[in-house]
């Protein structure tokens, strides 16, 4: 991503924020249609009770193809196609708006722990659209574990599970695990808006001899994104399996219950629990970054930005 300002012989198409706001969703809708069925495998690894029923993310991705077929891997996809477009927009907006707002004092390029503070801020803004959308998606995912609960009646889709939601519990019911989602959120976005712009700089140094990231190409914009999206998981897997447990069974009633549980399940050295579907979140989060930003980087240049 480019430094937060324009500069003066640059003609923009359209205004900075909106700019930001048009990329970020076109930049959502890539990083879907690639890494879906990865999150699909992610989220029924995490939600599997113990003992588990799958054995690993390749048994977990057999089983789902021989019962569901390749549909079965984009269960929910609805929901993050227009959830996780506009979320996406959303968070590039906020991050372009609190790097504008820390260079407004200054005269100075942003320095790199800069430019990962406005990641984490926006990323604690993103945390309140993200819930809601990620919680549909979960069940959505999920329903298919619960077809043998004696009155349980499947969701016909992201609309019909969100109506459903609304009038059983509603608005609280949206926002189930809000607080788990900002603790992941923050320090993911941090991370990942601050080794995407570190990375871009690093790339660019090994090819033109100066740290600067604003003169990346398609492909070091690429491995970026990707290595990008796997540091935002580093930190916040953990917190990613309790929010996907509290949203989906309401036997919790919150996030700390739900971790408990967890913990109590990790006894005696099970501590991969708290990393059941890291594999299958890892292998989804390079290619579906590095679409991301090459996608949002195309369409800010497309815009004149």
């Amino acid at each position: 991503m480019e430094t937060v300002g324009v500069t003066e012989d640059r003609q923009e198409l359209v205004p900075r924020a909106v700019g930001d706001f048009v990329a970020g969703t076109m930049g959502g809708w890539a990083q879907v249609v690639v890494g879906h069925p990865f999150d699909t495998i992610k989220v029924r690894m995490q939600t599997q009770p113990n003992p588990p029923i799958y054995s690993g993310g390749m048994d977990c991705l057999r089983a789902t193809l021989k019962g569901e077929g390749a549909a079965g891997l984009y269960k929910g996809v609805t929901s993050p196609l227009a959830g996780i477009g506009f979320c996406n927009a959303v968070v590039f907006a906020a991050n372009g708006f609190f790097l504008r707002l820390l260079q407004s004092n200054s005269s100075q390029p942003l320095t790199l722990s800069q430019k990962a503070m406005a990641g984490g801020l926006a990323g604690g803004v993103m945390s309140f659209l993200n819930c809601p959308v990620e919680l549909l998606k979960v069940k959505l995912q999920t329903q298919h574990a619960l077809a043998t609960v004696p009155g349980f009646k499947p969701y016909t889709g992201v609309f019909n599970c969100g109506l459903r939601t609304f009038q059983e519990r509603g608005i609280t019911g949206l926002y189930r695990g809000l607080g788990i989602t900002i603790l992941r959120d923050i320090p993911s976005f941090w991370a990942y808006f601050g080794l995407y712009e570190g990375m871009k700089s690093v790339f660019v140094y090994r090819r033109l001899g100066e740290f600067d990231g604003a003169k990346s190409n398609g492909v070091e914009q690429f491995l970026a994104g990707g290595l990008a999206g796997i540091s935002a998981w580093l930190g916040a897997y953990p917190q990613d399996v309790i929010k996907s447990r509290v949203q989906m069974d309401y036997t919790y009633k919150s996030a700390r219950e739900a971790a408990r549980a967890l913990a109590q399940e990790a006894k005696g050295g099970n501590w991969r629990i708290f990393f059941r579907g890291f594999a299958p979140t890892i292998l989804r989060a390079f290619p579906a970054n590095a679409a991301t930003f090459v996608v949002y980087e195309w369409t800010v240049k497309t815009l004149g930005l």
